[in-house]
């Protein structure tokens, strides 16, 4: 996991496309390109929250609920 510091947004890395490294929301949705320059490693406390976020997400759409 990786954090966009222009986007200010945490993102799982499944790759690269030409000079940019891309992102996918924890959550699930559309990727994104980032600049290296403007990524960073996520810290553990990112990926906990992360982590909890997506499970939410997971849990609501198992169950019908809407994600907010």
């Amino acid at each position: 996991m990786a954090i966009d510091t222009a986007r200010d947004q945490l993102g799982y890395v499944i790759g690269h496309e030409g000079p940019y490294v891309q992102l996918r929301p924890v959550a699930g949705g559309r990727e994104w390109d980032a600049d290296p320059a403007h990524v960073r490693r996520a810290t553990d406390e990112e990926r906990l929250r992360a982590l909890a976020e997506r499970t939410r997400a997971l849990n609501s759409f198992s169950s019908g609920g809407i994600f907010s």
